[in-house]
């Protein structure tokens, strides 16, 4: 998503860091380039005027430190800035009587079904009682679309005729929820193309009959400031308490997750980062923030990684790997870990430093490479991929026939695997292990 702002922002830093030290000049010419990087990202103009004004303040005539360049002095007063623009983080609030009611609102076409979903599944996974509850009578899909939803994930949900008003709808399974010992109420409403006042007034109903402890938006970062505009329109209306931002795995440019806390005073609660039911992640200002500069984002890369990957084969793959025992059958066990994180360029951009790889390497190309590789370790032999040094060329021609791949690219791969091999049987040597820290060290 902040693909083209990360890029533009490195070249200015990269640009500083040529200067011994930072004159006025030096920080007038880098923030012109901040500001035209942010306003291509549709950043609202006047947070992009706010937030400049507090760089250039903090940055003119500040001492350089001597432990770090101009550019990363930069990026550090930049950094500090965004958290203040993307604010404090904000999480949902379950306190008082049970049950709990969230109300899902926003356009047509935002993602609320969906979202609902995820939220569930979300609230599920935190041991609460979740309830999903149709109450989009406008849109004729979306009551079968959440029971859909509902069956896949093993879901209740409360729905009735499309002809009840969507107040009774809400107010009847308030009382079901009560009855089935539900403790959270998931309110799927109805929206509209736009923002109107038949729309308004049946979300007024729907408040002022569950009497919801959150009331979320749901809004498409696609839109980029449109989403800031809808934002501030539904908040007059029925007072909003938090946004759920979905499609930001799109090629959105990013300006609204950076505009909307700003202008409108609303916080980010949640970020819908794919379209499975488990793509929802809380929002972190700080890792947004790192994300937007091109740092990564290692602790959300962790996260995911304990909720999908297996803990006992990756712990096995690891110790074979550092006792010099790891073979093609090993190898093929972690590829299937590593296709549960999701899309390997989303995975590298949370590495710090490889953001810049994502531009180089098509997503395309990493995914038919990783299917490529799979496919040639699955025409092998259990014994073959136990012991590939018994890969004569009878057998690689074999495997290139199941595989539908070159006997040349099946080298390829085998020689990558044996420079991997080589290279952990060196990091069994403690100087060597402590020599590879030392270099990673050196891209903080």
């Amino acid at each position: 998503m902040f693909e083209n702002l990360q890029d533009r922002l490195q070249g200015v830093f990269n640009q500083l860091n040529r200067r011994g030290r930072l004159s006025e000049a030096d920080v007038d010419a880098a923030l012109r380039e901040v500001r035209l990087a942010l306003l291509e990202a549709d950043v609202n103009f006047k947070v992009v005027k706010e937030f400049i004004g507090r760089i250039r303040e903090r940055a003119v005539g500040v001492e350089l430190s001597k432990k770090i360049t101009p550019g990363q002095q930069v990026v550090r007063i930049v950094h500090e800035e965004l958290l203040t623009t993307l604010g404090q983080p904000a999480r949902l609030d379950l306190g008082g009587a049970s049950p709990h009611v969230i109300m899902l609102v926003g356009l047509q076409g935002s993602g609320k079904t969906t979202a609902a979903a995820k939220l569930a599944l979300y609230l599920r996974k935190s041991k609460h009682r979740p309830l999903m509850v149709a109450a989009d009578t406008q849109r004729p899909a979306a009551i079968e679309q959440l029971k859909v939803l509902g069956r896949e994930l093993d879901m209740p949900v409360y729905a009735e005729e499309a002809s009840v008003p969507p107040p009774t709808i809400c107010a009847n399974a308030i009382k079901f929820a009560k009855a089935g010992a539900y403790n959270v109420v998931i309110l799927d409403t109805a929206g509209r193309l736009q923002i109107n006042e038949d729309l308004m007034e049946e979300l007024s109903q729907i408040k002022a009959k569950t009497n919801p402890q959150e009331v979320l938006l749901v809004a498409d970062a696609m839109t980029g400031q449109e989403a800031v505009r809808v934002d501030e329109g539904f908040h007059q209306q029925v007072n909003l308490t938090g946004l759920i931002l979905t499609k930001i795995d799109g090629d959105a440019r990013g300006g609204a997750a950076i505009s909307i806390r700003s202008v409108t005073g609303v916080p980010i609660k949640f970020l819908g980062t794919g379209e499975k039911s488990n793509d929802l992640e809380l929002f972190h200002p700080d890792r947004m923030a790192s994300r937007i500069l091109g740092m990564g984002d290692v602790l959300s890369l962790i996260e995911r990684a304990e909720e999908v990957i297996d803990e006992d084969v990756a712990e096995r793959g690891a110790k074979k790997l550092m006792e010099g025992n790891f073979n093609l059958e090993d190898f093929m066990e972690q590829l299937q870990q590593i296709k549960k994180l999701g899309p390997l360029n989303k995975i590298i951009e949370m590495i710090p430093g490889m953001g810049q790889m994502t531009n180089a390497v098509p997503q395309e190309d990493m995914e038919k490479q990783l299917k490529r590789t799979q496919a040639i370790i699955s025409s092998m032999t259990i014994k073959e991929r136990r012991n590939p040094k018994i890969l004569n060329g009878s057998r690689k021609r074999r495997v290139a026939g199941g595989s539908g791949v070159t006997v040349q690219e099946i080298n390829q791969l085998l020689a990558q695997f044996q420079q991997m091999q080589k290279m952990m049987k060196q990091l069994r040597n403690p100087r060597a292990r402590q020599n590879l820290m030392n270099m990673f060290g050196g891209f903080r």
